[in-house]
């Protein structure tokens, strides 16, 4: 295990009717003016943005609304944002939906106290300050409301990348699993995989010892196995949605990611294709993955090998335990085609001539160097060749 620090301050408030905590955790934590930050359709409809209005307005909290972000959250409404709580003199976000739009809040939240330009931060520059921000989260998949990261696709040129810092973890996050039930199948589904896609970017490591952590990714992972299909099956299930929200936090908010090294090299190959085909990102992370497993397993058998039995149940095969690995990677794609998820690009709504494409922004547009690092380091060549293994 290698050394690490961990910090993780964020308040959950988790159970029914629990957004209409909301202006009561603003207050507590410092809020005196708010921008609620939000999506579409769905928080108005049910009748959420208004519970969250009314909290505010008990506690005397002024506050000013930004409605639009979309899925694959955009510079442009960022940039909006920034404006707006400057003018405003807003001094606490509230992001009211799910990774979007608390990705879009964190960017703002950075942008609106930094002198230079926000994008700076998802080049590589670490984020050390930003307005308070608290969230109720809508749909349980990208994690971002115990997290210290954001991703952000960048309308010139349609980069998508991500920032981190620990000052934007959220101070407070309400979690209402109940708020989920109304998702379709399909994002339902999406978000199973995201919180998948997390936990094996921090299993597939060249870090020796990590058993801890091992043991909870799989019980984790086992977790959502279990829960995926009762929730696909009966959308209204509460404890199994309860179930996965609090996986969804815990797979992301780097408790399973100390002392290890992590991957990641999936989420960057997955986010050229929703970048340039502004797919679901869940439904992209279900293709790539398995390409990219099959790709890296030779660098450590044995690494797959120990999730097809832990995970998955297959029988080790000590003599060529290539043939185990297989077999867990295998039962993982079937699992995500199982709950709704595609299987290759086309399935995808993707192209498999804009391969070149994919792999040049990957590697080097919006800075890039020629290579990405994770489990692996990968090239032009490598690249190539996951994406054609989506085929």
């Amino acid at each position: 295990m290698e050394n690490f620090e961990f910090y993780s301050p964020t308040c959950f408030v988790f159970g029914k009717d629990t957004e209409n905590r909301a202006g009561e955790l603003v207050k507590r934590f410092g809020g005196s003016k708010v921008l609620i930050h939000y999506g579409g359709g769905s928080v108005v409809r049910s009748g959420l943005l208004d519970r969250v209005k009314a909290s505010l307005d008990k506690e005397a909290i002024p506050y000013v609304e930004l409605g639009g972000v979309k899925p694959n959250p955009r510079s442009g409404l960022v940039y909006e944002g920034i404006d707006l709580c400057k003018k405003e003199s807003v001094d606490f976000i509230l992001a009211v939906g799910g990774g979007s739009t608390i990705d879009s809040s964190k960017a703002i939240a950075a942008g609106v106290v930094y002198d230079g330009d926000f994008w700076d931060f998802y080049q590589g520059k670490r984020i050390e300050k930003a307005l308070p921000i608290g969230t109720i989260l809508t749909i349980a998949a990208a994690g971002s409301e115990g997290s210290p990261d954001s991703v952000i696709t960048k309308e010139e040129g349609m980069f998508k990348r991500g920032a981190s810092g620990d000052a934007i973890r959220p101070k407070f996050s309400i979690l209402n699993p109940a708020l989920t039930q109304t998702l379709s199948p399909f994002q339902t589904a999406c978000g199973i995989t995201d919180i998948m896609a997390h936990l094996y970017e921090r299993y597939i490591t060249n870090s020796k010892e990590v058993e801890v952590t091992d043991r909870l990714i799989e019980g984790l992972l086992l977790t959502m196995i279990h829960e995926g299909p009762r929730v696909i099956t009966d959308p209204n299930n509460y404890e199994a949605r309860a179930n996965i929200m609090w996986a969804g936090m815990v797979a992301h908010n780097h408790t399973c990611g100390v002392g290890r090294s992590q991957d990641w090299l999936s989420h960057m190959i997955e986010h050229e294709l929703s970048a340039l085909y502004d797919c679901a990102h869940g439904a992209g992370l279900a293709v790539v993955m398995p390409a990219v497993h099959t790709y890296e397993m030779p660098h450590n058998v044995m690494r797959f090998a120990q999730a097809a039995v832990r995970v998955w149940g297959c029988q080790m095969d000590f003599e060529h335990p290539e043939i185990t690995a297989k077999a867990g990677i295998d039962a993982f794609k079937h699992f995500l085609i199982s709950i709704g998820m595609p299987e290759d690009l086309e399935s995808l709504g993707a192209n498999s001539d804009d391969i070149p494409k994919l792999v040049h922004s990957l590697l080097y547009g919006d800075g890039g160097n020629g290579t990405i690092s994770g489990f692996m380091t990968l090239n032009e060549d490598d690249c190539t060749k996951i994406y054609k293994l989506m085929v």
